[in-house]
């Protein structure tokens, strides 16, 4: 049994970056957002490395990229990453910033996914982060499965193992440091994606030049996808203040530090 694995995974600043956001006429942004370095965002490459993992070990299977970001930034940032792994470009053409409406979102990406050439749902998986670094709303994906019909969803997945007859065994994060254990009959299904097992994969310069042949094509025909804060307005955007307090005293209580510290908590 193969499968087609649908990655959905944006791009964010680089986290090493000051990021401070400012307002904006087309709403709240980051300050000198266009200059900023891009990366792929963290969770959705564990998804793409996840998905690349299991098509090279059923074979017959092909992952899918759709990407939803600034079309100069997204060209950047798959430079590097059509070194990773391989897999086939869909790029829509929109703002790639924390502010946008996950609704909004996942419309397009919804969209996007529907449009595939030959999407058979029978072997339809779509990956994604759990989380994300730019979009942390954590229903993003959540959204796009609803929006897909596909009632199958498995989040804070650190584990997929395939088996002959289509079937999959999935290891989902739980309380405790634990893993939930789940069987699914097959696809279609929704993965979203915590950190997996495996490490970033090296650069392969052939896998580069392979994908780039379709990743350069993508670009170019990327669709305008204009998404919006859902209609929400934000009075004022801020990086949250940095406050330390140091004060160093002996012999007290631990009833006496709690409260204390509640009180300090309770000032604001």
């Amino acid at each position: 049994m193969s499968f087609h694995i649908v990655v959905l995974g944006s791009i964010v600043p680089d986290p090493l970056q000051t990021l401070e956001p400012v307002s904006t006429p087309q709403g709240p942004g980051l300050k000198n957002e266009q200059m900023l370095p891009a990366v792929l965002d963290p969770w959705a490459g564990h998804a793409l490395y996840e998905a690349a993992n299991l098509a090279a070990k059923t074979p017959g299977s092909k992952v899918t990229l759709v990407s939803l970001g600034p079309k100069a930034k997204l060209q950047q940032v798959m430079m590097a990453v059509a070194q990773k792994v391989p897999f086939e470009l869909v790029a829509l053409d929109g703002p790639a910033g924390g502010f946008t409406d996950a609704h909004e979102v996942a419309a397009r990406l919804a969209a996007a996914v529907k449009a595939l050439p030959g999407l058979d749902r029978t072997k339809l998986l779509l990956f994604g982060g759990w989380e994300s670094a730019s979009r942390g709303a954590g229903v993003t994906l959540q959204l796009v499965g609803e929006l897909l019909e596909i009632p199958d969803q498995f989040q804070g997945v650190d584990q997929i193992s395939a088996r002959p007859d289509g079937s999959f065994e999935v290891l989902e994060r739980v309380e405790g440091g634990r893993h939930q254990v789940s069987t699914c009959q097959g696809a279609p299904a929704v993965l979203g994606w915590a950190t997996g097992n495996l490490p970033e994969p090296k650069n392969n310069p052939q896998i580069g030049m392979a994908n780039m042949r379709l990743v350069m094509p993508a670009l170019q025909k990327a669709a305008p996808a204009p998404v919006g804060t859902g209609g929400v307005e934000f009075a004022s955007v801020q990086v949250p203040k940095v406050m330390r307090e140091t004060r160093i005293v002996k012999d007290a209580s631990p009833d006496e530090i709690a409260r204390e510290l509640v009180e300090w908590i309770s000032k604001d």
